[in-house]
């Protein structure tokens, strides 16, 4: 990715005011490196293989899954309905080689995003690959493919039946679905502008940078200066992009301005992440 300059946030204002995607701000970011894709399973899998490493979904015992798509195969595990959203399950056993509970397997998913990944773990997997998590003013820069204020990685047009685009849900959310729910190979559709592959839909893909609503509105770091960092506390980290479970009639956050957040050990079957490094100008 070449250095340069571009209007972060929702040149629309449509989003939601709790995830502080206004006011629109001119941002700078120098020149870095970022993965067309995200990782994939098979990627992950390598990390795992060679270094032995445990997720926090794995350690935690359970992990968040699309209610509908839960694989116990035992009678003795009950997965617990999420309060508020029952649509999600904490289904004990699922992971990330076993993102659907502990009945599934990733037979024929070495393409797809990994999920059921923390932000410590993609942390971890960085370090091992020599490589870090993009900002979040990078990832949207990239996210933008070069279009300015741009609703989509393709443009303003919303997908439609004929022309998908991305990977959101399909269908009356949640119960009735058009077609499978769930990840799509990570070369999915066509790529954006700069070359990436599924910026928006698919996996949420975490980011360096703390959360903060206000971030943009008052933190000087999100200033129209170069390469900002997002907000100088709390515990909770950015995540972008949507995922699988994007829908119109509740979420709308497949937009390239979109943000989200949630705990650094969090873990669900729709949150990957996409790698970055920085690169040394000469």
């Amino acid at each position: 990715m070449p250095a340069g300059r571009f209007r972060m946030g929702d040149a629309f204002d449509e989003g939601y005011r709790t995830d502080g995607e206004v006011p629109v701000h001119e941002v700078m970011v120098s020149g870095f490196d970022i993965d067309v894709t995200t990782v994939t399973n098979a990627a992950f899998a390598a990390f795992v293989a060679d270094t032995g490493y445990v997720t926090d979904a794995e350690r935690f015992g359970s992990s968040a899954v699309f209610a509908s798509a839960v694989r116990s195969g035992d009678p003795d595990v009950r997965p617990a309905r999420v309060p508020g959203v029952p649509w999600w399950a904490d289904v004990p056993g699922a992971r990330w080689d076993r993102p659907f509970g502990p009945a599934s397997t990733l037979d024929g998913l070495g393409d797809h995003p990994v999920v059921h990944v923390s932000h410590h773990d993609a942390q971890a997997y960085c370090v091992w690959a020599g490589r870090r998590l993009p900002t979040e003013a990078e990832w949207e820069y990239a996210a933008r493919g070069g279009l300015d204020g741009a609703r989509f990685p393709w443009g303003d047009e919303y997908p439609s039946a004929g022309d998908m685009r991305c990977n959101i849900f399909r269908g009356t959310f949640p119960d009735a679905p058009d077609d499978v729910v769930g990840t799509m190979p990570a070369r999915s559709f066509a790529p954006n502008g700069y070359g990436l592959y599924q910026a928006v839909g698919n996996v949420w893909e975490w980011c360096a940078d703390r959360f903060g609503v206000r971030t943009y509105r008052t933190d000087p770091t999100a200033a129209p200066v170069a390469d900002p960092t997002g907000a100088r506390r709390g515990s909770a980290r950015v995540l972008r992009g949507g995922s699988y479970l994007c829908h119109d009639s509740y979420c709308r956050r497949y937009r390239v301005a979109a943000r989200s957040h949630n705990g650094p050990d969090a873990s669900a079957g729709n949150i990957g992440f996409r790698t970055a490094a920085t690169v040394s100008v000469t």
